[in-house]
């Protein structure tokens, strides 16, 4: 099962930094619920949603040739939940590369409220020639990006 937890790449700066969202919905099937009965998202999928859109920041950066795989994250810091029908904005930012790997700090939010801080994710950088689906990468590259009409 893949999860396809960003929804649009709402800004995108080189090899620098990107920003993205994902429109959260009661119908998707990894909700959690919570001592109170509320349904919440696993702080794992949110964390997940940064290193996605990370991922598209390498894909994205090198013109679909080079991609992310996370290999280690320095720290991670649960700030509050993410309840359905939040939108969840994530936001990375490249703090060092090198040939084989990248450094990257990110953030989830809901409004001004933030959710997830992660610094020092460990992100091995390979060559895209390995995509299963390279058509299907492509694809995807220009929807989040609104370069393609939605079928």
């Amino acid at each position: 099962m893949r999860f396809h937890l960003i929804d649009r790449i709402d800004d995108w700066v080189g090899d620098t930094r990107a920003s993205a969202r994902k429109l959260t919905s009661v119908t998707e099937n990894h909700w959690l619920r919570d001592d109170s009965g509320r349904l919440t998202m696993p702080p794992t999928l949110v964390m997940e949603a940064v290193c996605q859109t990370a991922s598209w920041l390498v894909l994205l950066s090198s013109g679909l040739r080079r991609r992310a795989t996370l290999l280690g994250v320095d720290e991670v810091a649960w700030h509050g939940e993410v309840v359905p029908g939040d939108v969840l904005h994530l936001t990375v930012s490249v703090r060092s590369t090198a040939d084989a790997a990248a450094v990257i700090d990110g953030a989830a939010g809901v409004d001004e409220r933030p959710v997830l801080t992660a610094s020092g994710i460990l992100c091995g950088v390979t060559d895209a020639d390995a995509l299963e689906y390279a058509e299907d990468t492509e694809r995807m590259a220009r929807l989040l990006r609104g370069r393609e009409p939605v079928a």
